[in-house]
């Protein structure tokens, strides 16, 4: 139960009056002066911060769960470690330590040397180490680091047998680590990367190749003839070494161009540029071998000659893997065989086949969870070994650990042992069913010496979205909601790439109401089993699940006693840059269109807010350098709702000062933001965390 609170006093917030107009419709816009970067604005953030710091930390428990956040809150999503030139090269965050380095060892997770260290680019305020990329010859690792939480970062060069930083990198910024950081040439004299040609809001990005020798030069590729639409790009090196491929688009990637590496300068021949889909893989012999949902939506394995006449038909392509009931995610060369990674009812399932198709088995994954893939793009992007599958894997109730499959073998090598395991707690896969009569999976995370004849607070985590996929892994920090009495709940959503291309196109651009439609079933399923009720049920996402539980609280605020959007998107009518553009059109309406974009502004949080309305609890939370989802938007979304709503609820605002997005944010302070809205979501739904000696963590 949710404790009684007094009517709280709001820093004062001015209107102006503005519109926004998209496609010739336009919006009253109340709260435009929220998004200029004035002394007015940082003024207000800071009265809104004191007063949400000053609400959690009044809460008697908030140390007590400040340590669980602390010991929960390990190793999310690790980055592989890569071989190269007879070395391993990881990226190490040592316990307690708010930045990663970068190490160099002999073993896959030895104990090695630190070739990068943070602390010691800025003692004051360490870099973020954003990607690491070691030559081919393991003479030098190419690294990113981000300084401000942006995700942007610069190019670092290093020299692996003194750990002497070179004072020749390129000097361009890179928009994020989705495109690997820079691709070595075979001979490891140079490198391709992307690189960002304005700003970040901008979103456009150009390839580059840059040679270490005979001198240092950078030029600008333009040789596959991109697309004019800001899209993720990059160039990759082929398994053999024999051929660059020109890569374009991150959610559904195509292989645009090949060129022979032996020819100088570079002659790109156009190879697939038209398929309306996926067509995600790597050259091996004379075939590009991918996953491709064309003709598939839950995906297939094909292989096209590089000397086909017209690879852009399907007609000519070679199937390897038909399409089936399971979601094939991705593949990747090892040796001469082919691990094919996929989904069967949201688990990872890891196959074996070789270039004709045959089968060759199954790797024997820990159990039922989760890999660290998750974009198609990123996918591509070498890890491991060539002639060893090294993976990472999570579970809900195991933190992530790294493991080695060889070929041929029947069983895996544990490389890292995962650091956290829930004892004593289960996991339930239950099925809701959404308004028009699809089945939406979810999962309940709860201890298991607690009685379930009665209803008790659930948290629900979804996403939702551009063709991503909500894997059942580990939820960290999060897992502090079922340890104190409550159910964690993971949402698979539409919108997402669970169940394949039908299930994202399920729930984006004109069904999009769908996924929240499959949020506001699962709900109303937990209510209806008696595991939870209205007034202690709470929901939570970043990102695009944060304009999620944005949309929960304005179109059902009668189902939730907290919401927490995260970093979230949450105007979306303001497309005025390049990115949110582009993201808007991939996913939530065609905004050169009135008629959709009328659609898209019933499902805009920020111009669904209406005056006297009973609003449940709501935390929102941003970062202050954030480029993909600006903190204005959690800024004017919060002002709005403060004025509107009808209940004693309280409405704050935590805008994160030196972090963005997420993906780049120090440690300590992810940890602080994680004790923050959990202490919120915790106090609302009337739960207490356990005294640490009582918990049923092993480490």
């Amino acid at each position: 139960m949710a404790r009684a609170v007094e009517r709280m006093t709001y820093p004062h917030t001015r209107v102006v009056e503005a519109t926004e107009t998209l496609a010739g419709v336009s919006f009253p816009d109340p709260y435009r002066w929220l998004e200029d970067d004035t002394e007015e604005v940082r003024s207000w953030q800071r009265a809104q911060r004191e007063l949400a710091d000053a609400w959690v930390l009044q809460w008697p428990h908030y140390e007590r769960l400040r340590e669980m956040v602390a010991h929960l809150h390990v190793d999310h999503r690790p980055v592989l470690p890569r071989f190269a030139g007879g070395h391993w090269f990881r990226v190490h965050l040592p316990r307690g330590a708010g930045q990663a380095q970068a190490l160099v060892a002999d073993e896959p997770m030895g104990a090695g040397r630190v070739l990068f260290d943070p602390t010691t680019e800025c003692p004051e305020r360490p870099p973020f180490l954003s990607w690491i990329s070691p030559s081919p010859d393991g003479r030098t690792l190419a690294l990113g680091v981000c300084a401000d939480g942006s995700e942007q970062n610069m190019i670092r060069l290093v020299d692996v047998a003194t750990g002497a930083l070179l004072d020749d990198p390129p000097r361009h910024v890179v928009m994020d680590a989705w495109t690997g950081g820079v691709h070595w040439l075979p001979d490891s004299s140079g490198f391709f990367f992307a690189g960002l040609t304005g700003t970040a809001l901008d979103g456009e990005q150009v390839v580059y190749l840059h040679r270490r020798s005979p001198q240092v030069s950078t030029v600008r590729v333009d040789g596959p003839a991109w697309s004019q639409e800001r899209h993720w790009r990059t160039v990759l090196i082929a398994p053999q070494g024999r051929y660059a491929v020109a890569v374009e688009r991150v959610l559904t990637p195509i292989p645009l161009a090949i060129a022979e590496l032996t020819d100088e300068p570079l002659r790109w021949r156009p190879f697939v540029t038209s398929v309306p889909g996926t067509l995600a893989g790597h050259i091996i012999g004379n075939e590009y071998i991918a996953v491709t949902d064309v003709d598939a939506p839950r995906g297939r394995l094909v292989a096209i000659d590089l000397d086909a006449e017209d690879p852009n038909d399907p007609g000519c392509w070679r199937e390897l893997v038909a399409e089936s009931d399971a979601v094939i995610r991705s593949v990747t060369p090892v040796g001469d065989l082919l691990y094919l990674k996929e989904f069967v009812d949201t688990y990872a399932r890891v196959r074996i086949v070789d270039t004709a198709g045959a089968a060759h088995g199954q790797v024997p994954l820990p159990g039922r969870g989760a890999l660290v893939d998750r974009l198609p793009l990123t996918s591509l992007i070498p890890q491991g070994h060539p002639d060893q599958f090294v993976f990472g894997y999570s579970s809900l109730t195991t933190s992530w650990g790294i493991y080695r499959h060889l070929p041929g073998h029947t069983d895996i090598q544990t490389l890292a042992e995962p650091r956290v395991q829930l004892d004593d707690v289960y996991v339930e896969d239950r099925w809701a069913v959404s308004a028009d009569g699809t089945r939406v999976p979810y999962h309940v995370l709860r201890r298991t010496d607690l009685a379930v004849d009665h209803p008790r607070p659930a948290l629900i985590f979804g996403y939702g979205g551009y063709n991503t996929p909500w894997v059942p892994e580990f939820p960290g920090a999060m897992a502090a909601l079922a340890l104190s009495g409550g159910l964690f709940v993971h949402a698979h959503l539409r919108g997402g790439g669970e169940f394949g291309l039908e299930w994202w196109h399920g729930g984006r651009l004109r069904n999009k109401q769908n996924c929240f439609q499959d949020l506001y079933a699962l709900a109303e399923d937990l209510i209806a089993a008696g595991l939870s009720t209205p007034r202690s049920l709470a929901v939570t996402g970043l990102s695009n699940g944060g304009l999620l539980a944005g949309v929960a609280v304005t179109q059902r605020p009668d189902l939730w006693a907290a919401v927490i959007p995260r970093v979230p998107v949450l105007d979306l009518i303001n497309c005025r840059d390049g990115y949110s553009r582009a993201a808007t059109s991939l996913e939530y309406a065609d905004i050169d269109d009135p008629d959709e974009v009328h659609r898209l502004a019933t499902f805009s949080p920020y111009h669904l807010v209406r005056d006297h309305t009973a609003y449940p609890a709501v935390f929102l939370e941003a970062g202050e350098t954030d480029p993909r989802c600006p903190a204005w938007h959690a800024s004017k979304f919060a002002a709005r709702l403060q004025a509107a709503t009808a209940s004693d609820a309280p409405i704050l605002l935590r805008v994160w000062d030196n972090a963005g997005h997420g993906g780049a944010t120090d440690q300590n302070t992810v940890m602080a933001q994680h004790t923050h809205w959990l202490a919120f979501a915790l106090c609302r739904l009337g739960l207490t965390p356990p005294d640490p000696s009582d918990t049923v963590i092993s480490s």
